[in-house]
């Protein structure tokens, strides 16, 4: 089985994500600096993550037109361009309009990065590994978002933020250039003649007309993938506020929920590839991912940390371990010769349930409902996501 696992643009596509997902998380773990240093409110800088993902959602409905046209290799060598300008406007510009634009720059990067990978890896990978294959390659989210929060602040404190950014440079130069040596093989089946018209622009959304598979997959992934930016923005604050727990016992619960994330992706996907169908799979996760958010939200003094730590670990297991086998399951029902696109539309639902569901979160708490009542809120959209998909499989 390991031998039939294109190990090249698995590790590529891997890498190129973890880099752009660094980059994202910079800017928020090098925040109070940035603030400091540019004269804003902390919070504003904050923001950053909500222009990336808000643009994030267009760039990954359009850029299949151009995986197709020039190849996923060279969408990705794009996606590192974009990353390293945004990296330096950030650094170098040292104003909130530039860390702003850098922002823009990012999110035209970031939405691409599911397109030109799903792409690059369905022709490769054998349909009996194509859930483990995808899963291992979103394990490059939360490494990168891991490597921005542990290197970024040591950097920071060391150097200042400006350096903070500018060592990421490094290494995505040198997967640019890496990337050149894979171009020939692996963009041999781009179409050159492929227009960039609205109409193959909108591809993705067509999917959405044609296939009711997709319309359902798509409503689940929006509360699925909302759900789990809830559990990362709202738990420490929670355990630290109503649980009476320290900052560094909440920290690590929510290191928790990341760990479980990343183990459980590869398990996933094995278990999709030879266990049962990732459908059912991912309507299992829906109903788990809800009795953990109805759990949460009961979180108080009285509870064991223990008990807590197993909380977060289900939550992160269901709400974080998802993604790999969602899109696979994505790439199967759009078949080989529309995986971009299919991949493009499942990563816009992702990232317009990331900016929403945690927006209407928020909103609830400081409208003085309690955690309880919003954390289930959480449990009754991704509970009822999770039926549709099992009623359909």
């Amino acid at each position: 089985m390991w031998r039939e696992i294109p190990y090249m643009p698995l590790f590529a596509t891997l890498f190129v994500q973890a880099l752009a997902t660094m980059s994202a998380y910079s800017i928020p773990a090098a925040a109070p600096a940035i603030a400091a240093d540019i004269g804003v409110d902390g919070a504003r800088v904050g923001l950053f993550i909500s222009i990336v993902y808000g643009v994030g959602i267009f760039s990954a409905v359009l850029s299949p037109s151009f995986v197709h046209r020039f190849g996923a290799v060279r969408v990705s060598q794009v996606i590192l361009v974009c990353t390293i300008v945004m990296l330096l406007t950030a650094a170098l510009g040292g104003t909130a309009g530039a860390i702003a634009l850098s922002g823009v720059l990012l999110g035209f990067a970031y939405g691409a990065t599911a397109p030109s990978s799903s792409h690059l890896l369905i022709s490769r990978t054998p349909v009996r590994l194509r859930n483990l294959v995808f899963s291992i390659r979103q394990i490059g989210v939360p490494l990168g978002g891991v490597m921005g929060g542990l290197l970024v602040p040591p950097l920071v404190l060391g150097f200042d933020w400006q350096t903070a950014l500018l060592v990421q440079l490094g290494p995505a130069i040198l997967l640019l250039v890496l990337l050149q040596a894979m171009r020939r093989e692996y963009d041999a089946d781009r179409d050159v003649a492929r227009a960039l018209t609205r109409g193959n622009a909108l591809a993705p959304l067509r999917l959405l007309i044609e296939l009711p598979e997709v319309r359902i997959l798509c409503i689940a992934m929006f509360c699925y993938a909302g759900a789990q930016l809830c559990f990362i923005a709202f738990m420490a604050v929670h355990l630290t506020s109503m649980a009476e727990m320290s900052l560094i016992r909440a920290g690590q619960a929510l290191a928790m929920f990341q760990i479980a994330g990343v183990i459980s992706r590869p398990i996933w996907g094995w278990m999709a590839d030879t266990l049962i169908s990732a459908r059912l799979l991912l309507a299992l996760h829906g109903i788990v991912m809800a009795g953990a958010a109805v759990a949460a939200g009961q979180f108080g003094a009285d509870w064991p940390y223990v008990l807590i730590l197993l909380v977060c670990a289900v939550a992160g297991a269901t709400a974080s371990g998802f993604t790999g086998i969602a899109f696979a399951e994505y790439a199967r029902i759009g078949g080989p010769g529309r995986t971009a696109e299919s991949s493009g539309l499942a990563a816009s639902m992702m990232f317009l349930g990331v900016m929403s569901m945690p927006a209407v979160f928020s909103v609830m708490v400081a409208s003085g409902q309690t955690y309880g009542v919003a954390y289930g809120a959480v449990a009754i959209v991704t509970g009822l996501s999770g039926l549709m998909l099992l009623r359909r499989e």
